[in-house]
This record gives structure tokens, C-alpha cells and sequence, in this order.
């Protein structure tokens, strides 16, 4: 379970140094007119990451999770897999991508990268990654608790961003 708990807290490094990134992207759109939206579901977002994270440790070590090689070594590589499209999108989107919903008004939408084959692929890295990371060490209830709960959430993240778009100006570039 050593290795899982370094992979887990692996993740987490991970998630700091995207909110490192989006404080420095907040910082830049707002310099240029950006606005705010969906403050209001931003905090169960990250209550809901954060819960997923503690959730697979938990799991895993109070349920004595087993490790199963073939579904544990898949889902290594399926959480491999979401970080590289996580960071393929932010890469992308350069300084305009956030965990905040900021939109800068009249700049064109990003159809390129990953973009161009999805609307929103970053909820895809993270829907897998929700799902594989507790699979990774057989922590099905947790796996499931936080695919229904981010379902949820995603419906609304997602109207969210469009409408933010919308009003925005934001059409393809």
C-alpha cells in the first residue's frame, strides 16, 4: 500500500501545481477584463477532488482493498493517460485555462489541441482519473461515489462554461 499512497499523494502534487497555475492564469485574465462565473459550485468541486484523494487511501486501507495486478496496473495507465490529456489541455489553453470559470471577453474559443476532437476534454481527464485512481487499489466505492457525485457536477460545470462563453463573445476561432 506504500506505492499507492505515493501515487495518491503524487496526484495531489499534481493538483497543487495546478492551482498554481490557475492563480497565475486568474491573474491574467482578470488583468484583461475577465469575469467570474459559477462561484457557487466551485467549492463542492474542490471539497469533491479533495474527497476522491482522501477516499482512495481510506478505502483501500480500512477495507484491506486488495491489489489486483491486471484491473490495478490498467488503471495505473488510465491515470497516467488523464494526466497526460490534464496537461495536453492546459498546454493548450495556455493562460486562459483555470479551475475557475474566467472568461476574457472577445477572445475566440480554442479549437485546437485536444479541443479540437472534444469541447470539454479536460472533465474527460478528469472523469477517468476519478474512476481509475481508487480502482487502481480496488476502491470500488469510492471509484463510484465520485463518478455519481462529479456526474452531478459536471452537468452544472459545463452549463456554467457554455453560458460564461456565450456571454462572452467567445465563438470558434
Amino acid at each position: 500500500m506504500i506505492w499507492y499512497t505515493a501515487l495518491v499523494l503524487a496526484v495531489a502534487g499534481e493538483r497543487l501545481a495546478e492551482l498554481a497555475v490557475a492563480l497565475r492564469n486568474t491573474r491574467w485574465a482578470l488583468a484583461r477584463g475577465g469575469t467570474e462565473s459559477g462561484r457557487g459550485h466551485y467549492p463542492a468541486m474542490v471539497a469533491l477532488h479533495t474527497a476522491l484523494l482522501a477516499g482512495c487511501l481510506a478505502e483501500a486501507g480500512m477495507a484491506d482493498r486488495p491489489f489486483v495486478p491486471l484491473l490495478g496496473w490498467t488503471m495505473v495507465a488510465v491515470v497516467v493517460a488523464a494526466q497526460a490529456l490534464r496537461w495536453w489541455c492546459i498546454r493548450t489553453l495556455g493562460h486562459r485555462w483555470n479551475t475557475r470559470v474566467i472568461v476574457v471577453p472577445g477572445l475566440p474559443l480554442v479549437t485546437g489541441g485536444p479541443y479540437r476532437l472534444l469541447r470539454h476534454p479536460n472533465y474527460v481527464a478528469v472523469a477517468a482519473e476519478g474512476l481509475a485512481l481508487p480502482l487502481v487499489h480496488g476502491a470500488w466505492v469510492t471509484a463510484v461515489v465520485f463518478t455519481v457525485l462529479n456526474g452531478a457536477l459536471m452537468a452544472v460545470r459545463i452549463r456554467c462554461e457554455e453560458e460564461a462563453l456565450a456571454s462572452a463573445g467567445g465563438v470558434p476561432a
